[in-house]
């Protein structure tokens, strides 16, 4: 893909897609869930609604780029979704599983405030979303958008919490905030280099 027209970078595209309505039907279930597993004390619920949460993710992505509904619209939807679901999620592996409050207190700082900012930085180019930002800097898509960060981003330390692996967790979260804080760098010297900031 390449770098979208600027009159498109300033619309928002269309808001009812199948992307969308994925994206609203996960982000509903997965905090509904999450809220329920709260509500009872479950692990088990949690685990669901992190199910819920990561099948949706991957399955509104597939639909937008699949159905041609990629829109900035859409990708600001996701990612605000996403820090939804996580805030609920997160909060609610604290209360159920009380020993990984630091690694969560690390991941959670990294994630709805670091990567947020980072992930919204697209809306400063002329790009569809951050799955585009190679086109801006290869090296920081890679570290952050790229299929393997993405996994890693969150499926790492929760992988690492599900196997009873919690210094493991907190070291995968701590490396994480590293790559955050050198990206968030990074991006700050490509909008003074591009005029942006």
């Amino acid at each position: 893909m390449t770098l979208v027209e600027p009159r498109t970078a300033t619309t928002i595209g269309p808001l009812r897609t199948v992307a969308n309505l994925i994206t609203a039907i996960r982000t509903v279930a997965s905090v509904a869930v999450g809220v329920a597993a709260l509500v009872a004390g479950s692990v088990g619920l949690l685990a669901v609604a992190y199910g819920i949460y990561w099948l949706g993710d991957v399955l509104d992505g597939w639909a937008a780029r699949r159905l041609g509904q990629e829109t900035r619209a859409g990708a600001v939807f996701d990612i605000v979704s996403d820090r939804a679901c996580t805030a609920v999620l997160g909060a609610g592996l604290v209360a159920l599983m009380p020993d990984v409050a630091v690694v969560a207190l690390v991941f959670l700082l990294s994630f709805l405030v670091l990567d947020t900012m980072l992930s919204l930085a697209f809306l400063c180019w002329p790009v569809l979303s951050p799955n585009h930002f190679h086109l801006i800097d290869r090296r920081v898509w890679v570290l952050n958008w790229s299929p393997g960060a993405k996994a890693a981003n969150t499926a790492g330390v929760v992988g690492a919490i599900a196997c009873g692996q919690y210094r493991l967790a907190l070291a995968v979260a701590v490396a994480v905030v590293g790559v955050k804080l050198w990206s968030a760098a990074a991006v700050v010297r490509l909008l003074d280099r591009d005029g942006r900031a």
